[in-house]
């Protein structure tokens, strides 16, 4: 029983903060808030006595937003901007979608008074649909204007305009041919593109693999970059990749020879006392311990060494007046290395981390044009990170 009361104070007191809660948004002039946290309070038994509270808020709450609402759009039409054509459509749907809320819950009876709720509601749809047609007129006149100036600010509007018609009226004229001109016009087109400054040939497939923006992820709404310049686009900037210094080292073969010994463990033993004898435990067992030896090892190890190092620096140039905006220095390194090993003696005198270098051999030094290219995937990485940092 104490439980049962317990919960049922716990009722009264959450209902009693939400009713003050939304008394709050009333007094204060949110009456979309109010309207919607009346709406939930009245979900279930919308007759119980303790939503008495709800109904009356539900009930001014409607009253005061549809004279705010109607007061808001007599003011706009009295403007005669056009710009507000928006708001008063919106404004339209909002009137008849707080009513289409709000009439599931009816009839609501306010028992004090011994009469229904009023909820004066009107037919909206006459204005709704007036209101949208003066919008996408005026949108799509809008767009069609700035589609005409030399602005990418003007374009970029214009296409959201012609997103938001597209979504009021899918079949309005050539909406669809006007957005797609709009992302057109109000994209940067980024040519990228590679210069070898340096006294040796650049792999052909490093260029094509430096400049596969396929696998970047770079391009976005309004910035579109381009390895191959495309028929018919006048391009905004540029991303100049120079190769300035290709640095490869000689073929280098090292050998050392290096002795290894270690404590291993072969199994158990009996243990023996300074005589020789078995020393035996209180129940008379003989007491076993660990079999060491010392195992040793001669490793002659031989290490084939090559190093690439490919200096660049990344330009960013703007097209239209031929200014350098910025230049980022790139170095990138590539190693080859391969470690092989012969033995002599027992293995287990090396770590089994280093088994790996017995099974190898000797294998053929890759060529020059090879490095050049392997030490290209981190100057991938690099241009990539330039550019993902520095959008333009």
């Amino acid at each position: 029983m104490r439980k049962i009361t317990l919960l049922l104070a716990a009722f009264i007191l959450v209902t009693s903060c939400a009713i003050k809660q939304t008394k709050s948004m009333l007094t204060s002039g949110d009456y979309e808030g109010a309207l919607q946290m009346a709406t939930q309070g009245l979900q279930g038994n919308k007759n119980a006595k303790g939503k008495q509270d709800y109904v009356l808020i539900l009930e001014e709450a409607f009253a005061k937003a549809k004279e705010r609402d109607i007061s808001n759009i007599n003011l706009w039409f009295k403007d005669a901007n056009p710009s507000n054509l928006e708001k008063i459509y919106q404004t339209y749907v909002d009137l008849n979608s707080r009513q289409e809320n709000i009439r599931p819950l009816l009839p609501l009876r306010i028992i004090k008074e011994n009469r229904e709720a009023k909820f004066a509601f009107d037919d909206y749809s006459d204005q709704i649909v007036s209101s949208k047609k003066a919008l996408s007129k005026y949108l799509y006149d809008n767009s069609k204007g700035l589609l005409g100036t030399k602005n990418k600010d003007n374009y970029r509007r214009a296409y959201d305009d012609l997103v938001y018609l597209n979504s009021l009226d899918p079949d309005y004229k050539d909406v669809r041919k006007l957005t797609e001109e709009a992302l057109f016009k109000g994209t940067d087109f980024v040519s990228v593109y590679t210069k070898n400054e340096t006294n040796l040939a650049i792999p052909i497939r490093l260029e094509n693999d430096l400049l596969d923006f396929s696998t970047m992820g770079l391009n976005n709404k309004w910035t579109v970059y381009h390895s191959n310049r495309q028929q018919g686009i006048d391009y905004d900037y540029g991303v100049i990749v120079n190769f300035r210094q290709i640095n490869i080292s000689p073929e280098q073969v090292k050998e050392k020879e290096f002795n290894n010994e270690k404590q291993i463990k072969i199994g158990m033993k009996k243990l023996l006392d300074n005589r020789g004898h078995v020393v035996n435990d209180s129940l008379g067992n003989p007491i076993m311990v660990e079999d060491l030896r010392i195992v040793k090892a001669k490793i002659l190890e031989t290490r084939q060494l090559k190093t690439c190092q490919v200096t660049a620096k990344i330009d960013y140039i703007n097209f239209k007046t031929n200014q350098l905006l910025q230049t980022f220095p790139v170095t990138s390194q590539f190693l080859f290395e391969n470690v092989y090993a012969k033995i002599k003696g027992d293995k287990r005198a090396v770590d089994k981390e280093y088994y790996d270098n017995f099974n190898r051999t000797r294998v053929p030094f890759p060529s020059n044009e090879q490095m050049v290219f392997d030490t290209g995937e981190d100057l991938k990485l690099k241009l990539k990170e330039i550019l993902v940092r520095n959008r333009f």
